[in-house]
């Protein structure tokens, strides 16, 4: 099966101005998976969508990473906890930059009031009769940034050498369904964005609001602020 992006692109191979279409996402998804993110600098500038479609690639890489680690069996709770909460960081500024995308990308589709995006309800503009589509792009996106992780991945099964062929053979079948269902999410996204264009369909930037997240609304930290402030009256 032909992958979308066969060969390893580089960030010369995309510019502030390059559409946004599934390919163009899955290139940018393919970049340097496998060095050290941490280390590496943003492409583009925080007022380009690509910043932000970069931005949450690279936090589901992070979360990728600390998942792995919160499976560990022979490590401290203290370790473990540290995972964990890491994973909460990583997942909403995952959150964060996929409502960023369909806040930018719905501004240059001019399906969105700019005085209101930045809102907890923006107000959306478009035209008659056209199709609410149930997801965003920018969630199609997020989708296919898990996807390129899930490729990467399942690639490296593929080239083990400590393991048996049904192992292996079972990866390869494993990657090329990974493959087929990128290369699918990939059109769909297409689809989307071609019929936004055209007025027939549209999306709405939408809000998480992960109130685990949030010492406001989560119920336990509430009662554990409240808790602290009457111990401390003491």
């Amino acid at each position: 099966m032909n992958d979308l992006q066969t060969s390893t692109p580089t960030s010369a191979t995309l510019s502030a101005d390059t559409p946004v279409t599934g390919e163009t996402v899955t290139k940018l998804h393919n970049l340097l998976l496998d060095a050290p993110w941490s280390v590496q600098a943003q492409s583009f500038s925080a007022s380009n969508v690509w910043y932000w479609i970069e931005t949450n690639h690279r936090q589901n890489h992070f979360l990728w990473n600390e998942e792995d680690l919160a499976r560990r069996m022979t490590v401290s709770a203290e370790e473990i906890a540290a995972n964990k909460r890491a994973i909460d960081r990583f997942n909403q500024a995952r959150n964060d930059a996929t409502e960023r995308v369909d806040e930018l990308l719905l501004l240059m589709l001019g399906w969105v009031d700019e005085h209101s995006v930045r809102s907890e309800a923006p107000i959306t503009r478009v035209p008659a009769g056209a199709r609410l589509h149930s997801e965003t792009a920018g969630s199609m996106i997020d989708r296919l940034s898990i996807l390129a992780l899930k490729i990467f991945a399942m690639r490296a099964q593929t080239k083990r050498n400590d393991v048996d062929e049904a192992h292996i053979q079972s990866s390869q079948v494993k990657l090329e369904r990974l493959l087929q269902q990128r290369q699918d999410l990939a059109q769909c996204l297409n689809d989307l964005l071609s019929e936004a264009r055209s007025g027939t369909s549209y999306f709405k930037v939408y809000r998480q609001f992960k109130m685990y997240n949030d010492p406001h609304w989560n119920p336990a930290l509430v009662a554990e602020l409240a808790s602290s402030i009457k111990n401390s009256e003491k």
